[in-house]
């Protein structure tokens, strides 16, 4: 099992990605320390895979740094995090031009904030050990070609998702002589996380991100969580400061 023996955390466990992951991670061997801010959702999945939860907001800087510190307490280690919360991916879809300026900001302050201080807290303890890996999530929209900027809406979620690959490499390069590295993983659109109740005008919007990928189809978080495990396992243990591209071709990598 690519987990075995390590101790993983995961921000924003409950959600449709985190679950998934979360699942993975689980028959990957993983000691699991679920996050979340839905009491009851984080509960439910941690007692369905025998792991351990907290329930608190990850904004909250205090909450993160106390919740770490007894995990490590406990364990006497932190190998894996991943950081899975939502950024806010909804406000998406209005012209730049009528766009509120918290409707932009919301995805950016969240999606950074959220990410610095779980990895930061995460570093902290694995610098002392002088091992660890350190997982974020990003989409597309950090890399759009010009036609799909045409066409998508993004508002502030591409400049968050440009902004986490971003914080992820200055991780890894601050990192990766204390023997931790530091990982991106960058999914196309995932429908499982979008609202039921706006399917109908998300059937254009999906068909056309569809036939726009190599493999004619769209990622499933199952697909994510794999990827994941493999990323925070000693398999991919030259691997850092890397963007895992996990678009189905939406996104052809030329560097």
């Amino acid at each position: 099992m690519l987990l075995q023996d390590k101790v993983a955390v995961v921000y924003g466990a409950a959600g449709n990605i985190g679950s998934a992951i979360a699942h993975v991670f689980a028959k990957e061997g993983a000691r699991l320390f679920l996050v979340g801010r839905t009491q009851s959702k984080v509960r439910k999945l941690a007692e369905a895979l025998n792991a351990d939860w907290a329930h608190f907001d990850v904004l909250d800087e205090e909450a993160v740094e106390r919740h770490l510190t007894k995990v490590v307490a406990e364990t006497g280690q932190v190998d894996v995090s991943l950081n899975a919360i939502s950024i806010h991916g909804h406000l998406q879809g209005t012209a730049l031009l009528e766009m509120p300026l918290a409707d932009i900001m919301a995805p950016i302050d969240t999606g950074l904030r959220a990410n610095f201080l779980t990895m930061r807290a995460a570093a902290r303890h694995m610098v002392r050990r002088g091992a660890g890996a350190i997982l974020t999530l990003s989409a597309t929209s950090a890399g759009l070609s010009g036609r799909d900027r045409v066409y998508h809406k993004t508002g502030g979620f591409s400049v968050a998702c440009t902004a986490i690959e971003a914080l992820t490499r200055s991780f890894a390069g601050e990192l990766g002589r204390h023997g931790i590295r530091v990982v991106c993983l960058r999914s196309d659109a995932l429908p499982e996380t979008w609202p039921s109740e706006a399917e109908p005008q998300w059937r254009e919007t999906k068909a056309y991100m569809e036939a726009g990928t190599a493999l004619g189809r769209l990622p499933r978080p199952e697909e994510i969580a794999f990827a994941a495990a493999f990323a925070g396992s000693d398999r991919a243990s030259a691997m850092t400061g890397a963007t895992v591209n996990l678009t189905c071709g939406s996104i052809m990598d030329v560097s």
